[in-house]
């Protein structure tokens, strides 16, 4: 027994401690793991990192301009023939130092010009990927703080329902001592009372794992959460029409959105790589300068040109076709992901509309349940009393409510979570949304 103890009351103290500190509300939550969600950080990198294709894209309609230079060390031998003997004249040895700046302005090309608005599109997609991270970033942390807030309620659902079962147990033993019961009333009451204990660790234990995994996002110990308050109230989607909710996220969602710039980016890589068949014209301006010191001829040449260069691609060994081909097989795959995503959207659009309008119908159900299940114990209670019912139907009673009123907190959760889902099925979850639902705390 000792062995069972020892972590429940380590567990116990730890719970204890954990509700006397200072309640932080679901909002300082989100905004501590904006600060600190490393999942969330590496996506604010992968935007910036999204940002500089446009540059890039950018850079190939832009001139480019080279500067080479150049130091030579030459020796050199000559020999002066004449008649049928060569006659050896001398070596000369001589430095030839140059620098030329080279100027190459793109004129025509029309894969560059493909290129810079395919980066368009890269960057779009960059910033929405970013807001679907912001969105999720609201979802993870609401799902964790519903999660402790869960916890924390079968902890105390399991305590107050020990210390019932304990009353019991002891009105059990009394009755049995003066001959108004059987052992059997006591047997039960103890076997429930025991299980109980064992639900108490799993409770305990379920509690310290929920808090690991919120203090994950936020990387320091979690503050006890704000319960649910007076400010909790049933809304129904606006507007209260499911396929409208569709029809909004057909426009509206950012994984349609990054779906239809893959598409339209798919599209363009077909020009782009049929452009390889295409000529190019650039504008080319050249400066050079070649000193030589030394020698038989010291000098100093200059040379300016600028011009305008065409070039006809013939023959590249297949290779433009292939591409051409391997780009129009990759569009037709882009169009059917969007299709994917059409569908998906409206599928994930109306599971959280059903989640909303379920939730809502859910909780009022165990409203109800709750207080017919007090109801029934108060009844099983007087029941007992008067001889007309057993300690196993007061146990059972009593049973009956905690489960009922564990399920209406999972119910309630449920039902705010499922309202964030909604917005950011259709991409406007944000802040806001979540401000809303922190309301319906203390």
């Amino acid at each position: 027994m000792k062995l069972i103890l020892t972590p429940l009351i380590v567990l116990a103290s730890l719970t204890h401690a954990i509700g006397g500190a200072q309640a932080s509300d679901l909002l300082e939550t989100y905004r501590a793991a904006q600060a600190n969600d490393p999942v969330f950080a590496a996506a604010r990198a992968t935007l910036h990192a999204g940002q500089e294709k446009l540059p890039q894209g950018r850079s190939t309609l832009l001139p480019s301009v080279t500067l080479s230079a150049n130091t030579t060390a030459n020796n050199q031998e000559i020999k002066y023939l004449g008649g049928p003997f060569s006659i050896y004249s001398g070596s000369y040895s001589f430095n030839s130092n140059g620098y030329g700046v080279t100027l190459v302005q793109p004129l025509y090309r029309q894969q560059n010009w493909m290129a810079y608005s395919e980066s368009e599109l890269q960057v779009a997609q960059a910033e929405a990927q970013f807001k679907i991270s912001e969105q999720d970033l609201i979802l993870r942390v609401a799902q964790a703080y519903f999660d402790v807030l869960m916890a924390q309620d079968n902890v105390k659902l399991v305590e107050a329902q020990k210390n019932a079962i304990s009353e019991q147990l002891e009105q059990a033993k009394r009755n049995f001592e003066v001959g108004s019961a059987t052992i059997t009333d006591t047997l039960e009451a103890q076997s429930r009372h025991d299980l109980t204990g064992a639900q108490e660790i799993a409770a305990l234990n379920n509690l310290e794992i929920r808090r690991n995994a919120l203090q994950q996002l936020i990387n320091k110990p979690p503050q006890d959460p704000k319960p649910l308050g007076n400010g909790f109230q049933l809304e129904a989607p606006q507007p209260d029409d499911m396929e409208k909710w569709v029809e909004i996220s057909q426009t509206s969602s950012l994984q349609l959105a990054i779906a239809q710039a893959g598409a339209t980016i798919a599209e363009k890589e077909v020009a782009r790589n049929r452009g390889g068949h295409y000529p190019t014209v650039d504008l080319v301006a050249n400066y050079s300068t070649n000193n030589v010191s030394g020698g038989t001829m010291p000098s100093e040449t200059t040379n300016k040109s600028v011009g305008v260069q065409l070039n006809i691609p013939l023959f590249q060994g297949g290779a433009v076709n292939s591409k051409w081909r391997e780009a129009e097989a990759n569009r037709e795959r882009a169009n059917l992901e969007l299709e994917n995503a059409r569908r998906n959207v409206a599928l994930q659009t109306r599971q959280a509309y059903l989640g909303v309008v379920s939730g809502i119908a859910q909780v009022r159900a165990f409203q109800q349940a709750l207080a017919s299940s007090e109801s029934v114990l108060e009844a099983s209670k007087l029941g007992h009393e008067v001889g007309v019912r057993t300690n196993l139907d007061v146990l059972n009673a009593q049973q009956q409510l905690f489960a009922t009123r564990r399920d209406l907190y999972q119910a309630q959760y449920n039902y705010l979570l499922s309202k964030l889902r909604l917005k950011a099925a259709i991409g406007s979850l944000n802040e806001d949304d979540l401000q809303k639902v922190n309301q319906s705390f203390y």
